[in-house]
C-alpha cells in the first residue's frame, strides 16, 4: 500500500465514523423534542441557535485549525458533539436544548474543514499527482452509506426500546453518543499530523496567528475570480437545499394524506435517499473525466432543480419519493465535484479557512431560504415554494464559468520533462 493510498483508508474510516452517529440521530431529534411537548414554532427557535453559533465561529474556527492543526481541532470538535449528545438525551427543557444547540453549533464550526484539509494535504504531501477528487468521491460514498445506515439502526432501536427508563427515540442518541468516544479514539490514533510540539508558547502563537490568517484567506477568495464564482454556489445551493430538507416532509404528507402517512414513508424514503447519494458520488468520477469537473458541476446543479420541481409537481407519493432521491443522487455528485474544484484552488495554510468561508455561506444562505421559501409556502403554497427553490439551485450553473475557463488553461500547460 502507497502512502497516499494509506491516508485515504484512515480518511474514510474517519469519515464513516463522524457521519454513522449523526445518521442515528438525524429521524428521531425532531421527533424527541416534539414527543417532549414542544412546538414546532420551538423547535424552530431551538434549531436556530446552532446556525447562530455556526455564523459566530465558522471563521475564527477555521483559522485556528489552519494555524494550530487539524488533529486537535477536531479531537475537541468530537469531545464537544459527546457532551451536546449527552445532554440532549436528558434535556426536557426549552434553555437545556438551546444549550445541546449552541454546543452543536460549535461541533459543526470547529468540524466543517480539518478532516478534509488534512487528507488533501497528507494525500499531496504523499503524492502530488494523486487524484484528490476521487478520494472525495470515495468520501462521499462512505458520507452516505455511513448517514444511511445510521438511519436504519435508528429505526430499530426506537421498534426495540432495548434501554429502560429512557424514551425509545433517546436511545439512538445514547449510542451516538458512546460512538463519539470511539471516534476520538481513532482522531487520536489515525490522523497523524507533522507539527512543532503543542506547548502554551506554540498554543498561544497559533492563536493569535488566527487574525492573520482568516485575514489572508479572505484576501485569497478576493483575488481569485474561481473562488468567488464557487463561494456563490454555496449561496445559492444553501437556499435551495431547504427544497428538499425542508419542505419535502409537509409536501409528502400533502400527497399522503397526513402527517402520519407521510412519517411512515420518510423513514425508509430518507434511508434509501443516502444509499442514492452515495451511489451518486460513486459514479461521479466517470463523469468528470469526460465532460470535466467544472461543467459536470454546473449541469449537476441544472438537473437538480428539474428534480424538485418534479417533486413539487408529482401527484403521489411514489412521484415525490422517486424525485427525492433523483435529488439526492445528484446531490451525492455534485458535493465531491464542488469540493475538488474548491481544493484545486487553494493553498494548503489557508485551506480550512476558506472551507469555512464556504460552510458560512451555506449556513447564512440557508436560514434566509428557510425563512424565505417557508413564508412563500404559507402564503402560495408548497409547490410555488418549491419550484422557486429549484429555480435558484439551477442559477447556480453559470457560476462555475470561471472554473471551466481555469480547467481549460491548466490542461492546454504543456507538460515539461
Amino acid at each position: 500500500m502507497t502512502a497516499a493510498q494509506s491516508v485515504e483508508r484512515r480518511f474514510l474510516i474517519l469519515r464513516a465514523l463522524r457521519w454513522f452517529p449523526t445518521g442515528l440521530t438525524l429521524p428521531v431529534m425532531v421527533l424527541l423534542m416534539t414527543e417532549r411537548g414542544f412546538s414546532l414554532a420551538e423547535i424552530g427557535m431551538i434549531g436556530a441557535a446552532q446556525g447562530l453559533m455556526v455564523l459566530l465561529l465558522e471563521l475564527p474556527t477555521g483559522g485556528l485549525a489552519d494555524a494550530l492543526g487539524r488533529r486537535p481541532v477536531l479531537l475537541v470538535a468530537t469531545g464537544v458533539e459527546l457532551v451536546a449528545l449527552a445532554l440532549f438525551v436528558v434535556a426536557h427543557t426549552f434553555w437545556l436544548l438551546v444549550t445541546v444547540r449552541l454546543l452543536q453549533g460549535v461541533h459543526r464550526a470547529l468540524e466543517s474543514g480539518p478532516l478534509d484539509a488534512w487528507y488533501v494535504d497528507a494525500t499531496l504531501a504523499a503524492d502530488p499527482d494523486t487524484d484528490i477528487e476521487r478520494g472525495m468521491s470515495r468520501g462521499g460514498v462512505v458520507l452516505g452509506v455511513a448517514i444511511a445506515g445510521g438511519a436504519l439502526l435508528a429505526g430499530g432501536l426506537v421498534a426495540l426500546d432495548p434501554v429502560p427508563g429512557i424514551e425509545a427515540l433517546a436511545v439512538p442518541l445514547l449510542v451516538a453518543a458512546v460512538l463519539r468516544i470511539v471516534e476520538l479514539a481513532a482522531v487520536w490514533l489515525l490522523m497523524t499530523e507533522v507539527r512543532d510540539p503543542l506547548g502554551w508558547s506554540a498554543l498561544r502563537r497559533s492563536v493569535t496567528a488566527v487574525p492573520a490568517v482568516i485575514r489572508d484567506a479572505i484576501g485569497a477568495v478576493r483575488a481569485s475570480g474561481v473562488l468567488i464564482g464557487l463561494l456563490a454556489v454555496e449561496l445559492f445551493w444553501g437556499f435551495g437545499m431547504n427544497t428538499f430538507e425542508t419542505l419535502l416532509p409537509p409536501r409528502l404528507a400533502e400527497v399522503a394524506g397526513g402527517a402520519d402517512s407521510a412519517a411512515a414513508l420518510l423513514g425508509p424514503a430518507s434511508s434509501a435517499a443516502w444509499l442514492v447519494s452515495a451511489a451518486g458520488a460513486a459514479a461521479i468520477p466517470w463523469v468528470t473525466r469526460r465532460l470535466g469537473s467544472a461543467a459536470t458541476g454546473a449541469g449537476l446543479h441544472v438537473f437538480q432543480g428539474l428534480t424538485v420541481v418534479a417533486m413539487a409537481v408529482a401527484a403521489g407519493p411514489a412521484g415525490v419519493i422517486v424525485a427525492y432521491l433523483a435529488t439526492y443522487g445528484i446531490h451525492g455528485a455534485a458535493n465531491p465535484v464542488y469540493v475538488g474544484l474548491l481544493h484545486r484552488e487553494v493553498a494548503a495554510d489557508h485551506r480550512t479557512t476558506v472551507l469555512s468561508v464556504t460552510s458560512m455561506a451555506s449556513q447564512s444562505s440557508g436560514a434566509l431560504g428557510g425563512i424565505a421559501l417557508g413564508w412563500m409556502a404559507d402564503i402560495t403554497g408548497l409547490t410555488p415554494a418549491m419550484v422557486a427553490g429549484a429555480v435558484v439551485l439551477a442559477l447556480a450553473a453559470p457560476l462555475y464559468l470561471p472554473a471551466h475557463r481555469a480547467e481549460r488553461r491548466r490542461s492546454s500547460v504543456p507538460v515539461t520533462v
